[in-house]
């Protein structure tokens, strides 16, 4: 079988989360600089197998699309020309970031590690992933 990645996509960075082989467990992977996001994605999926790229679709509380959206849509465009072959999936991310910021206190992390956004982020995307894999059964 093949792993799906999930993307917390962000302005600044991008947390990564990615299943085994088997799909069965989502961790997180790493956050990388979205400037340098495509460049990552290119190198993992050339080393690993990947069926599935999901990228997190932020809404407010209306369900109406967040100003981000945009530079979403704009990046799954040059992600589909640069890795073709790769389906991708979206997955709405409202209050993963709560989600991930309660479940690094229920982890016993100190409060220093838990101001770091990159974590925070890289558990976002696992968030993501775990919330696709759920829809998925």
């Amino acid at each position: 079988m093949s792993r799906i990645l999930a993307i917390d996509f962000g302005e600044k960075r991008c947390g990564i989360a990615v299943t085994d082989e088997l799909q069965i467990i989502a961790s997180g992977l790493t956050t990388v600089a979205t400037g340098e996001l495509l460049d990552f994605l290119k190198k993992y999926t050339s080393e690993e197998k990947v069926e599935t790229i999901v990228v997190g679709a932020p809404k407010r509380l209306n369900n109406v699309a967040s100003d981000v959206e945009q530079v979403i849509g704009e990046f799954i465009k040059k992600i589909k020309n640069v890795i073709p072959g790769i389906t991708i999936e979206r997955m709405d991310e409202r209050f993963t970031s709560k989600i991930a910021f309660q479940s690094m206190i229920d982890s016993g992390l100190k409060k220093k590690k838990r101001r770091d956004k990159a974590l925070l982020d890289e558990v976002s995307a696992t968030v993501i992933l775990q919330s696709f894999m759920a829809a998925k059964l």
